[in-house]
């Protein structure tokens, strides 16, 4: 049985639109955000943060009074940490002269593997180390990177889960609302 000229023509229309749809279905899809903010649980108390930094200095929340406080939990082994790190240490650096501080909280490693690491990748915020891992713990779910940010009267206020571009519109809007507000003191 023949079909007439235009069945033909639909047929073959269709089947190129179902072949076009399979193929784009195999394609890249766009990135997506590779971070989720989600707000500090009310109620949740602020867990102590005492640690110690590469040269053993003692660093509690205390010696953040009146900063903004953004606390990075992150390894040398996790690609997404060693990824957001130039924009996290440029962050620290843009808004140094507004009060915000960054401390990077380095899970379970040794402070050699820590020094190593930095010796390539130079950074000017504080180095804490949480050998044991009970800082993660107490802070974050344990996604690295995981990263908490603190208000300037030491409340946390959101956690950010996994990497974020330090230098993106949409780490402009959770710091520097943050910043915005006074001193205290």
């Amino acid at each position: 049985m023949r079909h007439p000229p235009a069945f033909a023509i639909a047929r073959r229309a269709g089947l190129r639109f179902a072949l076009g749809a399979a193929a784009a279905a195999l394609l890249p899809t766009p990135a997506r955000a590779a971070y989720v903010v989600r707000p500090w649980p009310a109620g949740k108390p602020v867990p102590t943060l005492d640690l110690a930094d590469l040269e053993g200095k003692r660093w509690s929340l205390a010696a953040f009074a009146g900063q903004v406080v953004v606390l990075n939990f992150w390894a040398t082994w996790c690609e997404p940490c060693r990824a957001e790190m130039p924009s996290l240490d440029a962050l620290g650096a843009r808004h140094r002269d507004a009060g915000l501080a960054v401390a990077a909280v380095n899970y379970r490693e040794p402070a050699a593997l820590i020094r190593k690491f930095f010796e390539r990748v130079p950074l000017r915020a504080t180095i804490l180390l949480d050998p044991d891992g009970d800082a993660a713990a107490e802070w974050t779910p344990r996604v690295f990177p995981s990263t908490v940010l603190i208000g300037r009267d030491g409340m946390p206020t959101a956690t950010v889960l996994g990497d974020l571009d330090w230098a993106s519109p949409a780490a402009r809007e959770l710091v520097e609302p943050m910043l915005a507000r006074p001193r205290k003191g």
